[in-house]
């Protein structure tokens, strides 16, 4: 029999976007609670331990709350928030991350996803400072431009809505000036850095895609490094991944 898979939030954005990509698979059987009973913490518990592994697409605690259900220690756990991505405990779902990373996700029965901008950060950052390029305690600073459905609901409604004032102002707007966006965490950790980094978003006018930058000054380097060894740190970091691919 094909294993169990449940996804909990599935009428979420999230939700709704991995079951898109599951349910015509012929190797996984999904299974979903009755919508009317999706608050109810026994039947959640019921559809948590009876699957074979559960994807996890809510707010961070909603997601403490639904592992804090699972008492079967054969279920398989892939948390989509931001609840788990520094606990130790948990692996993190960069499978590019070093030579082991992979082999520690697929023997984890808990996995923290990596978030958006993160995932591109760290992939930027981590090869240089493996490779001792980059200075493990050296400030940076991230930019980066996403599209509005990774906002959820709410941002989705503010920018498809062609009534609301927003709608005729600039194609972009910045947020999280505040310095304390929730990816900045994992950046620094799985990004091997010493220092906090500064991480400046902003959300285009468009539903998806992203475009995340790490601006360097070569005279930040070390051993006075050069474009050529940040390329080849990159293709070496990569080499035969299919994601991820360094332009010549």
């Amino acid at each position: 029999m094909a294993p169990k898979v449940f996804i909990d939030g599935e009428v979420g954005t999230t939700g709704l976007q991995i079951r898109e990509r599951l349910v015509g698979r012929t190797d996984l059987q999904l299974i979903s609670i009755d919508p009317d009973k999706r608050k109810d913490p026994a039947a959640r518990a019921a559809m948590l331990n009876g699957a074979d592994a559960v994807i996890l697409c809510l707010p961070d605690e909603a997601s403490k709350e639904a592992v804090g259900l699972i008492t079967n220690p054969d279920v398989k756990v892939i948390d989509a928030s931001t609840a788990y991505r520094i606990d130790p405990g948990w692996a993190f779902g960069f499978p590019e991350l070093d030579a082991e990373q992979r082999g520690k996700i697929a023997a984890s029965r808990r996995i923290s996803n990596p978030g958006c901008y993160s995932t591109g950060a760290i992939a930027l950052t981590r090869p240089l400072v493996s490779a001792g390029i980059l200075p493990a305690e050296l400030p940076l600073s991230f930019n980066a431009v996403s599209g509005y459905t990774g906002g959820g609901k709410a941002m989705i409604a503010e920018f498809e809505d062609e009534a609301a004032p927003n709608y005729t102002r600039a194609p972009y707007r910045i947020y999280a000036m505040g310095l304390s966006h929730k990816h900045v965490p994992e950046i620094q950790k799985h990004g091997g850095l010493l220092t906090r980094p500064i991480f400046t978003p902003a959300v285009g006018r468009y539903a998806q895609g992203m475009l995340v930058e790490l601006p360097l000054h070569l005279a930040m380097l070390e051993d006075g490094r050069c474009l050529h060894d940040i390329h080849a740190a990159y293709a070496a970091h990569y080499k035969g991944e299919q994601l991820t691919e360094p332009i010549a």
